[in-house]
């Protein structure tokens, strides 16, 4: 059977893969010049450095199998990322920790003084947070709240923290000891050779044709099947409306030596115009001290529009009822199946990303073994 893979990121490639193995042939098709969709990296042409094109990507997971698969198609080196933040002129460690609360409340208290003081400020009369804010204020009260989450949540998002779900906010660890680890998962790490690196090893293998700079509408062959990881809204003409996203923009600059002396600090004041400034080199810390210059992205987050790349869906309410009826559209659709953050219209960390691709090409198998139909999502996009 002939295959068609739309998009080459890690959904895409990672079921590319599965069906060539399986000796079936398959096209992979992606718009973009380059393989890796939003997790692409490339050498810096002026410093040399490795950069993450679209923003900063850390593999992070507590599957394993994830992890064994990435494995497989180059080297993972460890990496823990350690962000920091400015805030009201002064610098402190994110996710809110030990450090952070004696920091800012310029105390120097442990654990247990630290919980009681934190359960103290924060709102106990929200006993059901109906939204970002109230989420907030209720696991650590006003004064961290506006310090950290306020004025970045409104630059990034372009909306008030009482528009968005608490679920956001609940991602988002709050720890009483001194790990300013950002993720609690046990494997994490940064592919010595980029991500990109990592996707043409796994799209290496015969019965793989990827052509690249190729839009999906423009191709006119017959296909048994098509994996569509592009923008679920986009598959159907827009036909119901533009779901909505953020997209992000990048001012690149260039420093002597070492910028901010880490990978990620976050601006949190709202009068910043952006959220924060990735330093690259500090991805990759085992080649780091070799580059003599250093090259940065300031990164500013905007509601995006019909020609931008989508990075953040929005989903609130009107988004999730537009969302619900492309779902209905999408079933209706013979021979089509959507996968990937984009086809589902969800935020997928990588890990996420590679398990559901994994999880989708069990499905794949048991569908054709059963000489049944390929359903049209692996995983409920509701």
């Amino acid at each position: 059977m002939k295959y068609c893979i739309v998009g080459a990121g890690f959904s895409g490639a990672i079921v590319a893969r599965h069906l060539a193995g399986a000796g079936h042939t398959v096209v992979v098709l992606d718009e973009r010049q380059h393989l890796g969709g939003n997790c692409h990296t490339e050498r810096d042409a002026e410093t040399g450095v490795m950069v993450h094109r679209y923003g900063p990507h850390i593999f992070h997971t507590a599957d394993e199998r994830a992890w064994k698969y990435v494995g497989q198609f180059g080297t993972f080196r460890p990496f823990v990322n350690r962000v920091k933040a400015v805030s009201q002129g002064k610098v402190y460690t994110l996710p809110v920790n030990l450090l952070t609360i004696n920091q800012f409340f310029n105390t120097t208290m442990g654990p247990r003084e630290a919980r009681a003081f934190i359960a103290e400020k924060a709102d106990r009369s929200i006993t059901e947070p109906r939204n970002f804010e109230e989420q907030a204020l209720s696991m650590i009260g006003p004064e961290l709240y506006r310090a950290f989450f306020l004025g970045y949540t409104r630059k990034q998002w372009g909306l008030e923290p009482t528009e968005l779900p608490a679920s956001i906010l609940k991602r988002l660890p709050l720890r009483f000891n001194y790990d300013d680890n950002y993720f609690n998962h046990p494997w994490q790490g940064m592919p010595e050779n980029g991500y990109t690196s990592i996707i043409k090893n796994i799209l290496d293998a015969p019965g793989i044709e990827v052509r690249l700079g190729t839009r999906f509408e423009a191709v006119e062959e017959q296909f048994s099947h098509i994996f569509y990881t592009g923008p679920i809204d986009r598959y159907f003409d827009f036909r119901l409306g533009r779901l909505g996203y953020r997209t992000l923009d990048f001012e690149r600059f260039e420093d002597d030596g070492d910028h901010q002396g880490t990978a990620v600090m976050n601006y949190c004041d709202e009068a910043v115009p952006f959220t924060r400034i990735s330093e690259h080199k500090h991805f990759a810390p085992w080649e780091q001290d070799q580059f003599l210059r250093t090259v940065c992205f300031r990164e500013y987050s905007r509601l995006a529009g019909a020609n931008d790349t989508p990075y953040y869906p929005i989903r609130l309410a009107q988004e999730k009822h537009m969302l619900d009826n492309y779902i209905q559209l999408a079933r209706a659709e013979p021979g089509v199946s959507f996968l990937g953050r984009l086809g589902t219209y969800r935020y997928l960390d990588m890990d996420v990303t590679v398990t559901e691709a994994l999880a989708a090409c069990d499905r794949i198998d048991d569908a054709l073994r059963a000489g049944a139909a390929i359903p049209a999502f692996f995983v409920d996009p509701g």
